[in-house]
C-alpha cells in the first residue's frame, strides 16, 4: 500500500469532499443544482414517487415469506434459482461468540466465515478508535496477520499522529476533537462478495458507505458521506480469519436524494445514541 490509500486500515488520507452548504454550521440544507432554490416538485411527481416506493416496499414483503419446503428451496421466487448476488440475511449460522478487545473473532474456516470477518474488520479499521494510539495497536494486532501488523504499525502511526493530517481534518494534536464537537469517523457495509476461495485464504470485496467528520456548530469539517469498495486479502492465521493486505477504490455512489442536511445538533446525538453493529453472517 502506497502512502495515497485512505485511512480505513490503509496508511493514506481520508478524503472527504465537502459539500456546499447554505447553513452558518455546514448543516443547512443543500444547493440544489439544476433548478433555482426556491423550486420544489410538483405534488403529482410527489405523489407518484411515493405511490412507486410504497409498491416497491409491498411486493418485497410479499415475496419474502411464504418458503417451504416443497418450492424448491428458492423461497417462491420460481425457477428453482436464487439471488445472483449473495444474500447478507440471517443465514441460519450462529454469530460468533468470541471477541477480543470488544472486536468479534472466531469465525468459521469458510466462505461466510470470511465475509463475516472482513466486514467485521471493516468496520473497526474505519472508527474513532484508529485515531487513538493504544486502541489502534490493538486493532492493528487483532485484525491483521502478524506479519502484516509489524509492517502495518509504523506507517499507521505516523499517519495518524501528523500534526498537519490531524489539523486538515479538525482535530487537535492529540487527536481528540474540539470542545463543543462530536468526531465521527464510522462505515456502514451494504454487502461482501468472495471473489477467490481457497481454503486458508480468499480474497473479499466489501461495499460501503462512509461517515467522516465534526458534528459541530461552527466546524469547517463537516460530517459527510461517502462511498467506497475495498479488496481485502484474508489469510487463516492463529485460527482465525485475519488480515494480509487491502486496496480501494471510489464507489459505486448512489444518487443522492434532495434532503435537508440535519442540524449539528441532531447529527451528534443520533452518532452518541446509534451504536455500530457486528456483521456475523
Amino acid at each position: 500500500m502506497s502512502d495515497d490509500d485512505d485511512l480505513f486500515g490503509g496508511t493514506g488520507e481520508t478524503r472527504t469532499r465537502l459539500p456546499e452548504r447554505d447553513g452558518a454550521d455546514g448543516y443547512g440544507p443543500a444547493r440544489r443544482s439544476g433548478r433555482s432554490a426556491g423550486r420544489s416538485p410538483s405534488r403529482s411527481v410527489v405523489t407518484v414517487v411515493g405511490v412507486v416506493v410504497l409498491l416497491i416496499a409491498a411486493i418485497a414483503f410479499a415475496n419474502r415469506g411464504g418458503s417451504s419446503s416443497d418450492d424448491g428451496g428458492d423461497g417462491g421466487r420460481g425457477g428453482g434459482k436464487g439471488p445472483e448476488a449473495a444474500s447478507t440475511a440471517a443465514s441460519g449460522e450462529k454469530p460468533v461468540s468470541g471477541g477480543t478487545g470488544g472486536i468479534p473473532s472466531g469465525f468459521p474456516k469458510n466462505q461466510q466465515g470470511v465475509e463475516s470477518a472482513t466486514a467485521n474488520y471493516a468496520v473497526v479499521l474505519g472508527s474513532t478508535g484508529m485515531f487513538d494510539t493504544a486502541r489502534r495497536h490493538a486493532i492493528v494486532d487483532t485484525v491483521y496477520t502478524p506479519n502484516a501488523a509489524a509492517q502495518r504499525k509504523p506507517a499507521l502511526d505516523k499517519v495518524y499522529s501528523g500534526e498537519s493530517f490531524l489539523s486538515r481534518i479538525g482535530l487537535q494534536k492529540d487527536g481528540t476533537p474540539p470542545k463543543g464537537t462530536t468526531f465521527v469517523s464510522r462505515i456502514i457495509p451494504v454487502g461482501t462478495k468472495v471473489t477467490k476461495f481457497e481454503g486458508e485464504s480468499a480474497t473479499v470485496e466489501i461495499w460501503y458507505s462512509s461517515l467522516f467528520g465534526l458534528a459541530g456548530e461552527n466546524t469547517e469539517n463537516p460530517v459527510t458521506e461517502s462511498w467506497f469498495t475495498n479488496t481485502y486479502d484474508m489469510r487463516w492465521s492463529g485460527g482465525d480469519w485475519k488480515v494480509a493486505d487491502f486496496k480501494q477504490k471510489d464507489g459505486p455512489v448512489p444518487v443522492g436524494r434532495d434532503q435537508r442536511a440535519s442540524t449539528a445538533d441532531d447529527m451528534a446525538k443520533a452518532v452518541e445514541e446509534y451504536g455500530g453493529f457486528t456483521y456475523a453472517r
